[in-house]
């Protein structure tokens, strides 16, 4: 005969059911990744060198001593020194906005002001408290990929 379920039963099972289906959903590595400093021809990754990685485009788009936004992304690039790239979020620490300038050695963030320095992401001017968080990006050629 059989029993009715149980609340803790369902709840369980829930649990269970929902802990199957996040098994694939990792961390994108964000927190742990640092900016990559390549040359071109270069590439940031030592576990690759075969161009893998989503594409973001080129490294003529990216100005030295400025950058770009990828904003679908939700990357920036920059090129502080000639030949030198770095990549973080696109993602300001303050609030969550999406940044969308890089001027003067600066992205900026157009909700409230905050800006992050291009050479390490760190925070130039509040109301932000935390750098960017960096992403690893590798150049191949004259091409910039995600990693």
């Amino acid at each position: 005969m059989n029993q009715p379920a149980t609340r803790r039963t369902l709840l369980a099972t829930g649990a269970a059911t929902l802990a199957v289906c996040c098994v694939g959903c990792g961390d994108d590595g964000d927190s742990s990744s640092a900016a990559a400093s390549t040359s071109p021809g270069e590439s940031s990754s030592a576990s690759s060198g075969s161009g893998e990685g989503r594409a973001l485009g080129s490294v003529g788009e990216i100005p030295e001593g400025g950058g770009k936004i990828f904003t679908a992304e939700k990357v920036v690039v920059t090129q502080p020194a000639k030949g030198e790239y770095k990549a973080f979020s696109a993602i300001c620490t303050h609030q969550g906005c999406t940044l969308n300038k890089v001027a003067d050695g600066t992205v900026d963030c157009p909700c409230h002001g905050s800006k992050f320095r291009i050479s390490d992401g760190s925070v130039a001017h509040g109301p932000a408290t935390e750098p960017l968080a960096a992403k690893e990006i590798m150049v191949h050629g004259n091409s910039i990929h995600l990693s």
